[in-house]
């Protein structure tokens, strides 16, 4: 009768439980599949829309996370909270000043886009400020193995067009119905110039995403012991996002890179002669240099046009910048409306469905001066949490906590990856993309999670 009466009470709770475990892991494997499939612009599907695979995966992981209410309240949140009820202020009341039915119906994509990028952002750091610090490394690490993934796909596909085959046709078109390939650059002596632009929309999208991986966990790596398990691994990792980078010819994205690493001058100026550095880069450019002499003339064409500053696309990346005055003329506050720069172009000069080749182009043609002026302390607020991160590094190493070899580098990589990137869409348009929000989650959530050491 005893053991009888017991054994409800011992199975109950266990039956209880499952559920509730199986959706906290689905909630995990959502976020970390979404941070592995942000840059993965070209899997999408023509239905009520354009939909992506991050679209989907970013509503899913919501759901899960609504469900589970894994979550903590910390001021970080709060102040995502903030920011969000700032731009969603902004481009309600610039509403207004849409024309067109055009106009509208991308205000309507570009406002699903907003409240999928800015709930994500929330919920992603709420979730890791919950969790343990291995989820944290676990979310990073998906986010980079998601761009080396895209790397190698547009290695890939280079390889495929050089052989003669659209690699995309092959494996993205069967999936997606859509049709999409590699971007051709010209040709030198009839042999056709290739842009790889892997899962990207773009060959310049992909050479300013990957800024971050190279800037980010550079510092990383420089501070990793001696033989260490992931020293190797990262140092292939860097290695080959940087020939990827190359391989895009985009000059935005070296110009990111270069300004990042401006920022690391400084603080890591003593690892520039470190063996940790000079050998990889050596085996890199020997590999590099072999590639370019067997073929020094094709590559020297390429090498000078690229250098070229007097071409059409430069004038025309320098030429949206005069829709500024123009627009702040006309609507000087609140701007034309979220995501209706293409009209306005269209209306200027007669090309349909064309974007503005610059970040900041955009904010202050759809946004106006509210807008950019939010926008600006949106990103000076990310650069106060990542210097909070450096000096809780700096308080973890006073307490002999050996995590601090991690936070702070960290912290140095993202802040030069942040600076990298704005600099990198002057001429190109990619804070906006989910690859940034997934990004500026990771930056936020830093000082959080590893905070609790601290206390």
């Amino acid at each position: 009768m005893t053991t009888a009466a017991v054994t409800p009470h011992r199975v109950a709770p266990r039956t209880a439980t499952r559920p509730v475990s199986r959706v906290a892991k689905a909630t995990e494997l959502l976020l970390l599949a979404t941070a592995f499939c942000c840059t993965f612009e070209k899997v999408h599907w023509n239905v009520a829309g354009n939909v992506e695979i991050t679209d989907i995966l970013t509503f899913c992981f919501l759901v899960a996370f609504a469900v589970t209410r894994r979550a903590r309240a910390t001021r970080t949140v709060a102040t995502v909270g903030v920011f969000f009820a700032a731009f969603l202020l902004v481009y309600l009341i610039g509403f207004f000043n849409i024309e067109t039915q055009q106009s509208l119906n991308l205000f309507g994509k570009g406002m699903v886009k907003f409240l999928l990028h800015f709930l994500l952002l929330g919920a992603a750091i709420s979730y890791l400020a919950a969790s343990p610090e291995r989820r944290y490394w676990r979310a990073l690490a998906a986010f980079t193995g998601g761009m080396v993934f895209n790397g190698i796909y547009g290695i890939l596909q280079l390889l495929a067009a050089r052989a003669g085959t659209n690699l995309d046709s092959v494996l993205l078109s069967p999936l997606t119905g859509g049709a999409s390939s590699i971007n051709i650059y010209g040709s030198v002596n009839g042999q056709s110039v290739y842009r790889p632009n892997a899962l990207t929309g773009d060959p310049n999208h992909l050479g300013v995403m990957l800024v971050i991986p190279l800037l980010a966990l550079l510092p990383v790596y420089l501070r990793l012991e001696k033989g260490h398990r992931l020293r190797v691994p990262l140092a292939v990792t860097l290695a080959f996002c940087l020939l990827v980078e190359l391989a895009t010819l985009s000059r935005s994205g070296l110009l990111g890179l270069g300004a990042g690493l401006l920022v690391l001058a400084l603080p890591y100026r003593r690892f520039a002669f470190s063996r940790a550095l000079l050998l990889p880069l050596a085996g890199f450019a020997v590999v590099l240099l072999g590639i370019i002499w067997e073929k020094r003339h094709f590559f020297s064409v390429v090498i000078r046009s690229r250098l070229q500053t007097g071409g059409g696309s430069e004038n025309a990346h320098l030429f949206v910048y005069t829709f500024i005055p123009k627009i702040l003329h006309m609507h000087p506050l609140l701007g034309l409306g979220l995501n209706t720069f293409s009209v306005y172009y269209e209306f200027v000069t007669g090309k349909a469905n064309w974007g503005p080749h610059s970040f900041y182009v955009a904010l202050f043609v759809e946004s106006g001066i509210v807008g950019a002026l939010v926008f600006f302390v949106f990103l000076g607020w990310i650069f106060a949490r990542l210097r909070a991160a450096e000096r809780l590094g700096r308080r973890l190493a006073t307490l002999r906590d050996p995590t601090s070899r991690r936070v702070r580098p960290l912290a140095w990589g993202m802040t030069a990856a942040l600076v990298g990137s704005m600099a990198a869409n002057l001429f190109y348009l990619t804070l906006s993309f989910y690859y940034f929000y997934v990004f500026a989650a990771l930056a936020l959530a830093l000082p959080v999670v590893f905070g609790r050491r601290a206390t």
